[in-house]
């Protein structure tokens, strides 16, 4: 009898959540649930924010495109990699190690995540150029530029995070793998390495950016309204207070950008207790880690109900899916009514 209970929880499978935990289940059920439907939210949220980007030309005519471009790209690797741990959870097999496959996907997502923080960082520099400097924007910012700051962010992302592998863990992401969760610590070290060359210049960057944007709209829009203010007195019409034309375009990615943080900020808290020996917690890294990684998906809701470009854009693709549906069923008719016709000929 005892060694039957022995038997029945040495089987038991590695689960993070262990929430009512069903014996007839072989398999992390909650947690495959949860990672699985951030997987498909993900994966098919990115994919119609890259493809209306391409389908909308009007997107591309500012520069910010292409950091939002490479976080939607990076965000949809972000869901793709998601198919490791659920195939973990499922206990499907896997060729290589666990302890290899964790280091791995816990080190990829971290290189994804930190693109994705790098790239809100340089969308508000673009911004803070952009209204600081206009005059000479075109001349500073070029396509150029552009494409080797990306590059230079997938690279530095990859640099900073590669000490991880023999110096510490960079994150709860593989903590869905046994070997992650027990064997792989954090050092305190490490973590404050990365926050020093990640966090905080990005978290810096983000508000004094953003601060000052604001700062100079509200300058802007009360010069604007004094002066139409001052003409219409003399024409003898009533002036309507406008606002700064580039602060509507900043409100939407400061939406993104603040989302972003406040995802995270649960994640780095726990990160630097974990780290310091304070506190630790199976469920409370789980729960942390995913709900960053929901941000993934978040980017793209928010851009999608704050950009009336984008939301043209997706209109057009909708429209034109719909299009080409309808002409495949047109088609499919036709072809069914020439058979039926056909068919009837031959019984004649």
């Amino acid at each position: 009898m005892n060694s039957s209970l022995v038997g029945n929880q040495s089987a038991r499978p590695f689960c993070l959540l262990a929430i009512s935990y069903l014996e007839t289940i072989n398999f992390c059920l909650l947690e495959v649930v949860i990672i699985v439907f951030l997987m498909v939210l993900i994966i098919s949220g990115n994919i119609i924010v890259i493809f209306v980007f391409h389908c909308a030309p009007l997107l591309n005519h500012h520069t910010t495109s292409y950091f939002i471009q490479t976080m939607a790209y990076a965000d949809l690797l972000v869901g793709v990699s998601c198919l490791v741990p659920s195939l973990s959870l499922l206990h499907y097999p896997i060729v290589l190690s666990e302890s290899l496959v964790c280091q791995i996907f816990g080190y990829v997502v971290s290189v994804l995540k930190s693109v994705s923080m790098a790239s809100l960082a340089c969308i508000s520099i673009d911004r803070y150029i952009a209204i600081t400097k206009p005059l000479t924007y075109n001349t500073l910012v070029t396509p150029w530029r552009l494409r080797i700051c990306i590059l230079t962010i997938w690279l530095y992302s990859c640099l900073v995070f590669l000490p991880s592998f023999h110096w510490g863990k960079p994150g709860y992401h593989g903590d869905v793998f046994q070997w992650c969760a027990n064997s792989w610590n954090t050092d305190p070290y490490f973590t404050l390495f990365i926050v020093v060359m990640l966090y905080a210049p990005a978290a810096f960057i983000v508000c004094f950016t953003y601060f000052n944007i604001f700062r100079i709209c509200q300058q802007h829009t009360k010069e604007i309204n004094e002066r139409r203010v001052r003409f219409s007195s003399q024409d003898g019409e009533a002036g309507e207070a406008q606002p700064c034309p580039d602060k509507r375009y900043a409100m939407v990615l400061f939406r993104i950008t603040s989302v972003f943080y406040i995802l995270w900020l649960p994640y780095i808290i726990y990160f630097l207790l974990e780290s310091s020996n304070v506190y630790s917690n199976r469920v409370a890294s789980f729960l942390t880690t995913w709900l960053a990684i929901s941000n993934s998906f978040c980017n793209c809701v928010i851009y999608s109900l704050s950009n009336s470009v984008f939301q043209k854009g997706l209109k057009r693709l909708s429209g034109a899916i719909c299009a080409s549906c309808a002409r495949q069923r047109v088609a499919k008719d036709s072809s069914t009514s020439r058979s039926k016709r056909s068919s009837n000929g031959c019984h004649v």
